[in-house]
């Protein structure tokens, strides 16, 4: 009986274990998006072309999302290359649009 409490012991500690890794692996990747959303934006703030209030990031698993509007492309184009400049994001997708 001793052993078999043992088991479910060590069983109940291992499943507390992934859930826990798993909870930690998910609020890492909340917290990478939020810093890869921070330096996207601190990027395009530096930046003599892009008006950084012109253009809204989002990032989710390490995508960025870029909207807003802008008087130029190559503001659009520049901000697009900021983003993909950044540590840790895989893909950039933009649907920025050019003031008429």
């Amino acid at each position: 009986m001793a052993a078999n409490a043992k088991e479910k012991t060590a069983d109940m500690a291992h499943s507390a274990k992934e859930k826990t890794a798993g909870a930690a692996g998910t609020a890492q990747a909340a917290m990478s998006d939020t810093m890869i959303t921070a330096k996207v934006k601190a990027d395009m703030a530096a930046d003599k072309t892009v008006k950084a209030m012109d253009v809204h990031v989002e990032t989710q698993k390490g995508v960025v999302m870029l909207s807003g509007f802008v008087p130029s492309k190559a503001e659009a184009d520049r901000a697009v290359e900021l983003a993909k400049g950044v540590q840790g994001v895989t893909d950039v997708k933009s649907s920025i649009q050019v003031k008429k």
